[in-house]
């Protein structure tokens, strides 16, 4: 929320004081300087977002945090910018007071965590509601007091048999009522539900009018993300009142999602073209696990359709990758090293609970339990992450689900305000927050948290849990899970653990402990290979995954355990083989040069366990190119190709470039093509065609480099297949053309006057281009380059001489 004035502050204020603190270099910009607001100082620029604040609980204040690196840890002041008529604040506190401690004692921690849990202990019946402050007021200090209602105290299972809950849900429910469902939209999606998961017969005549407006929604902007949440209500709604006269909306709603899923079982911003490539830029998985969840959900409302059957197993296909490997990525990625990431683990808890899939429920939802820590972050921010939390968790258990809750009630509390409804918090400066849900009601978002006692609803955990229930001791290890990853006055604290607690975290069940403890101990001088390649030889799972990253962030320092490294490429275990790849590549240069070998065999071998070929992914980025966004080692092979047996060699690069991933095929653009003889090019041709010809239908957001280097290749030689293929590869209505047409038309000039039977192709590419190009354009750059290509081809009266794929390879 932005406020006049803050933006007041930061021009008026002209001194700035900073408390002891120098100033630290987090990722490519420095810390801001913590100001004392009582002395002059301002909120500091520096490329935080200086306007973000706060909802301070139910004072009916809102203030600003001092914020970093996604965390308010350094605060120790809250600068109030907001007070609400008739609120417990009004009256007491002002914009422009400043808030320096609780109950007669400065802030010595996090302010604004200090202030949530001083809330949650002044609703306790014995303070009566009073909440007591050290306010600051244009230079005096005083100590001062809110009366807030008394709500109670939340019990040691809260939310379940908790009185406060209970009394917080209620009263929400009682604010959305108050105010109304709007449109259809993903916040009053989730409002609806809450309200739905209530039970109460007042609300079903708002329900039931919000139902029929979501079984009338169609949109194509944002499809993907609308679809899931307004069929998940109306599908829970259907099975929770028996009305099925909106039941022809939730099937109609599913089998869209179900036509729009692209070939690999995944969905973007919009659904999936006909030939079953995701438009935009790559598969999106919180909008494909809403998606899915809603399709089971539809199901188990009455929707009966093989469709809807092959899409749910597909996508949950997909998904399960990722159990035990780590959390969901944002797309086609490799998985993610927190616990968490946009709700994802979290939503994939409800959904395989919803499947009955035991382990994979089980897995992810002891990643959201661990995730307490990781909650405020996310791409465009936190919304997601805080919606999904609290289902995930409870598929773990009542047990699972309090711990959870001791650690994260705090934010909850802060986030309600004094009417009962809850706003959009929010994640401190310097995450990945981007203003997007700023203008979101979230009351049912947070109300899914309370209404879990009840168990009304599928998504709040109506029906046997399929998860296994976590006891006392498995409670334990997952929330030890989520420790000391955060930096605590600049420091990580895994390098403060002993190192046998960093080789006993490598042995643990959660995939960001092992990685984080691998890390540190990459960190720490010593002689750990010992104890490693012992390890690498245990019967258990995890504790092999633990040794062989912590192997490769030893980097040279193992190069003794290379032997062991390699042999894992020869298991079935392709996650194990990707692992061993990674840290192979991490090696000393003659370890890295002699897993060549192995690992080009492990990239061509079939493997039953592996049917999208992730082990060859893993080992075409250690071998020829790394990912995008990859920035440690180059690949083994990225110099050269000296000494690599062709005939070992050629084999993985035609599978390689008919993987499902475009990463794995651009690997081969990028690390093969330039070293490539004539002769080997003739081998090789007809794949470098077809990977031409075909997109791949995974991670298209990098499927032109493959295809351009491709087309690069053809023209250079004059192989008259390249001539359509530059053409057909502009595919103006796709994303990313921009990074195409030009390319393109680069390449088929090259081929001069042969190309002359295109000109009518491309005279018509340009009528489209023009009509797309904005009103107040004469002629686009695009129609300009093609003008020019269509007279240099006109005007070649001596075009080269050209030949096909057939007879290149012939001459070879």
């Amino acid at each position: 929320m932005i406020h006049d004035f803050i933006r007041n502050l930061l021009v008026a204020a002209t001194a700035v004081v900073t408390l002891a603190i120098a100033p630290v270099v987090y990722g490519a910009r420095a810390t801001p300087p913590l100001p004392d607001l009582t002395q002059g100082g301002k909120i500091p620029e520096g490329g935080l977002d200086v306007t973000h604040d706060w909802n301070l609980g139910p004072t009916g204040a809102r203030g600003w945090v001092y914020g970093w690196a996604g965390n308010t840890s350094a605060a120790r002041q809250i600068l109030v910018t907001e007070v609400a008529k008739g609120s417990p604040a009004d009256g007491v506190l002002s914009s422009g007071d400043v808030i320096l401690g609780i109950g007669g004692r400065p802030f010595d921690r996090d302010a604004r965590i200090a202030f949530a849990k001083a809330i949650a202990a002044a609703e306790e019946e014995r303070a009566g509601g009073l909440l007591a402050l050290i306010r600051w007021r244009a230079g005096q200090t005083q100590n001062v007091q809110l009366k807030l209602p008394v709500m109670g105290t939340y019990s040691d299972t809260a939310p379940y048999d908790c009185p406060k809950s209970k009394k917080i849900f209620e009263r929400g429910c009682q604010a959305i009522a108050q105010k109304g469902l709007g449109g259809v939209s993903i916040p009053d999606d989730l409002t609806a539900l809450a309200l739905l998961a209530s039970g109460k017969e007042e609300y079903r005549p708002m329900l039931a009018q919000y139902a029929k407006k979501v079984a009338a929604f169609q949109t194509d902007s944002f499809a993907t993300w609308l679809y899931g949440y307004a069929n998940m209500f109306l599908a829970e709604y259907v099975i929770a009142t028996h009305d099925v006269s909106v039941l022809d909306g939730v099937k109609r709603l599913a089998l869209e999602a179900a036509k729009g899923q692209s070939i690999v079982g995944t969905w973007g911003h919009k659904f999936a073209r006909p030939d079953g490539h995701l438009n935009g830029y790559g598969c999106m998985n919180q909008p494909g696990l809403s998606l899915t969840i809603s399709m089971v959900l539809a199901r188990q409302a009455g929707v009966k359709s093989p469709a809807l059957d092959r899409a749910i197993t597909n996508a949950a296909g997909f998904l399960h990758w990722y159990t035990d490997k780590g959390a969901i990525p944002y797309g086609d990625h490799q998985p993610w090293p927190w616990h968490e990431d946009n709700g994802k683990c979290s939503s994939a808890a409800v959904l395989f609970d919803l499947l009955g899939d035991r382990a994979a429920a089980g897995f992810f939802s002891r990643m959201a339990t661990a995730a307490y820590d990781e909650r405020e972050t996310g791409h465009t921010g936190c919304f997601f992450n805080v919606l999904w939390a609290m289902p995930g968790v409870s598929r773990g258990g009542p047990l699972a689900t309090s711990a959870y809750w001791k650690e994260q009630s705090w934010y909850y509390d802060l986030a309600r305000r004094w009417d009962g409804s809850f706003p959009y918090q929010g994640e401190a400066p310097g995450g990945q927050e981007h203003g997007k849900h700023t203008s979101w009601d979230c009351t049912g978002l947070y109300l899914l948290a309370y209404a879990l006692p009840l168990k009304s609803l599928y998504l709040t955990g109506k029906g046997p849990s399929a998860a296994p229930a976590l006891n006392a001791t498995e409670v334990k290890e997952v929330i030890a899970a989520g420790r000391d990853f955060f930096p605590v006055n600049g420091q990580n604290g895994y390098d403060l653990r002993p190192t046998d607690t960093l080789l006993a975290g490598l042995t643990s069940w959660s995939p960001a402990m092992r990685k984080r403890s691998a890390q540190a101990l990459g960190r720490r001088p010593g002689d750990f290979v010992p104890a490693l390649t012992k390890m690498l030889a245990s019967t258990d799972r995890d504790t092999r995954y633990g040794a062989c990253e912590a192997l490769g962030c030893l980097g040279a320092r193992a190069d003794a355990a290379a032997p062991q490294l390699r042999a894992l490429l020869a298991e079935s275990d392709p996650w194990l083989q990707s692992l061993a790849a990674n840290s192979l590549l991490m090696l000393g240069s003659e370890a890295r040069t002699a897993s060549v070998p192995d690992l080009l065999n492990m990239a061509q071998r079939d493997n039953p366990a592996d049917p999208r070929r992730m082990a060859q992914r893993a080992a075409c980025s250690v071998l020829f190119a790394r990912p995008p966004g990859t920035r440690d080692v180059k690949p083994i092979l990225a110099d050269s190709l000296a000494g690599v047996d062709r005939q070992v060699l050629f084999p993985v690069v035609k599978s390689a470039l008919e993987n499902q991933d475009s990463v794995v095929r651009a690997a081969i653009a990028r690390g093969v093509y330039d070293k490539l003889t004539d002769r080997e090019l003739a081998e090789l041709l007809p794949a470098i065609i077809t990977a031409v010809r075909e997109l791949a239908p995974s991670d298209e957001m990098f499927g032109d480099g493959v295809r351009l280097a491709g087309l690069d290749l053809l023209s250079k030689h004059h192989i008259a297949e390249g001539m359509p293929l530059c053409v057909a590869v502009i595919e103006p209505e796709r994303w990313g053309s921009g990074g195409r047409f030009a390319k393109c038309l680069e390449y088929l000039r090259r081929y001069g006057g042969n190309a002359r039977d295109l000109v009518p192709a491309l005279q018509k590419l340009r009528a489209g281009v023009v009509k797309e190009a904005p009103a107040n354009k004469k002629i686009s750059t695009e129609a300009a380059l093609i003008d020019n290509l269509i007279a240099a081809i006109q005007a070649d009266k001596n075009p080269p001489k050209l030949q096909t794929a057939a007879e290149f390879s012939a001459k070879k």
